[in-house]
């Protein structure tokens, strides 16, 4: 029996190409998503690789929508082997240009979201003793960045939320938890993140406006004319690094996915750059009572 992956905002970008890869891989692949009338750029691309995929509706801010998922896919397939938190979305406005509603909305979608897919599947696997959970985050989850502090906010919990499952389920229960910290990815993704979050009420005329636009510069550059460079990779690049991770025998508590993250989060994680030490030290002093 092929292992079976769920993989949560696949109908484009990394999630899209994420699902595609695992198919390739043997994996029994369910592509979830919130609308899933936007399922044909996914079912063409797997179509084109010569593999299938199953769409699940999936809303990562509805519980009821989350176990609905997850019930149904254990009841067809019989269990989950691995679980892609994906979903997300980018967010860059100063939090004195945001609504309430804004604030709540990228916490719910980019932290809370994953907290919900994680407690929906975590008694199946426990139950089997058995599984892998892949946390897509960013590096903007170890490093926080100018006009980004709600997203990068939100990517901190992810983390903190990961590295204190993974203190405690690998050992006991057989479920390895990891953050994968990509940097720019050359999708539609990054430029929703400054479009999309403005609507067409335009930029606030204040103090920050001219440092945002500033911002705003360097963004595009760094994106380029064909929409990658150092700084941006794309999906098809992330997406290996995820298979990676689910093929490996032994799994990380985080993984950057390009050197230029590498670069930027070297004074994070120059000492223990995958997190494990500081996990085996989390767990000798809080569980095996060392000092």
């Amino acid at each position: 029996m092929n292992p079976v992956a769920v993989i949560t905002g696949t109908s484009s970008g990394l999630g899209l190409h994420t699902a595609v890869l695992l198919a390739q891989n043997a994996f029994t692949v369910y592509a979830t998503m919130r609308d899933v009338s936007k399922k044909g750029a996914l079912l063409s691309a797997a179509e084109d690789a010569g593999v299938s995929v199953q769409v699940v509706p999936l809303d990562v801010t509805d519980a009821v929508s989350i176990q609905a998922a997850v019930d149904g896919i254990i009841a067809e397939g019989g269990q989950i082997d691995v679980w892609i938190n994906n979903a997300g979305a980018g967010f860059a406005k100063h939090p004195e240009w945001a609504t309430e509603e804004e604030m709540h909305w990228v916490t719910d979608v980019n932290y809370f979201g994953v907290v919900r897919c994680i407690r929906a599947v975590l008694p199946h696997m426990r139950e089997r003793k058995a599984g892998r959970v892949l946390n897509v985050t960013s590096v903007g989850g170890l490093v926080g960045q100018p006009f980004n502090a709600l997203y990068c906010a939100a990517k901190f919990a992810v983390e903190g939320y990961t590295e204190a499952l993974a203190t405690l389920l690998p050992e006991h229960f057989g479920v390895h938890v990891t953050c994968v910290e990509p940097g720019g990815i050359a999708t539609e993704f990054a430029a929703s993140a400054t479009v999309a979050t403005f609507g067409t009420a335009g930029l606030p005329d204040d103090e920050y406006a001219p440092i945002f636009q500033q911002y705003l510069a360097g963004f595009q550059r760094r994106a380029g004319t064909s929409g990658r460079n150092d700084a941006y990779q794309t999906p098809e690049e992330v997406a290996a690094v995820l298979l990676q991770v689910v093929q490996s025998e032994d799994p990380p508590v985080r993984v950057r996915t390009s050197q230029w993250g590498e670069r930027l989060c070297r004074y994070k994680t120059a000492a223990d750059p995958d997190g494990t030490r500081q996990r085996a030290d989390v767990i000798e002093r809080f569980l095996h009572e060392r000092l």
